[in-house]
């Protein structure tokens, strides 16, 4: 199926952080968890729960917030809710990732990054699990448009100077598949769902078996 998908060959890989690099489900929760109930709010719904796994923090917080609050979301989240000492410890590597990654750098395979995370957040969770300097450019919140708009994506392919075509998209979310389509990149729908894409692929084992051909073509 890969080399149907990419018949002049795979250029680069973008991934999203959250949910592809990393396991954060439950961090999140607790982040936002923490900041409802420092309000003396209830925890969050099940809707928004899932808006605020897709949004930045900004528009994950003034979605959740009642707007009389949301002049507070600087200071409370900056000096009351410490996500380096509470929240990082409780993210987790997605398995295969690290081995993903290595076996894409191996062949040549250019990646990158595309999160709605802000810089200072993805540099974290590149610090926390020591993970190699294989990502560029990194696109975040705090210089693309947020996803679902294209944008992170289309400046990555043209800082490669490649082929939209010719670039893979790994995302779990509506807005990742959004914005690759936008872009004109491959989708590949990750870690189960009804997400759909080119590719589907609930772990990176699959997503390895999916993109063998291609890869194997570059050796």
């Amino acid at each position: 199926m890969s080399g149907a998908l990419f018949p002049h060959g795979l250029s680069g890989v973008i991934f999203d952080c959250d949910g592809v690099m990393i396991n954060s489900r439950a961090a999140n929760d607790e982040f936002y968890n923490r900041v409802l109930a420092y309000f003396g709010l209830p925890p969050m719904t099940p809707e928004q729960e899932a808006y605020s796994f897709m949004a930045t923090a900004g528009q994950a917080l003034r979605h959740i917030l009642p707007e009389r609050l949301h002049g507070e979301i600087d200071r409370v989240t900056r000096d009351e809710i410490n996500y380096q000492r509470d929240i990082l410890p409780l993210l987790r590597l997605m398995p295969g990732f690290r081995e993903f990654a290595e076996e894409l750098h191996a062949g040549g395979v250019r990646m990158a990054i595309a999160t709605n995370r802000t810089e200072q957040g993805i540099q974290r969770v590149l610090d926390f699990f020591a993970l190699p300097p294989y990502f560029n450019p990194v696109l975040t919140a705090s210089n693309a448009a947020p996803k679902p708009s294209p944008e992170g994506a289309l400046r990555i392919c043209a800082d490669w100077g490649v082929r939209p075509r010719d670039t893979l998209f790994v995302g779990d979310s509506p807005h990742d598949k959004e914005a690759a389509e936008a872009a004109g990149v491959t989708f590949a729908a990750f870690n189960g769902g009804d997400l759909q894409g080119r590719i589907v692929a609930p772990d990176f084992a699959a997503l390895g078996r999916a993109l063998a051909p291609v890869l194997a073509s570059r050796h």
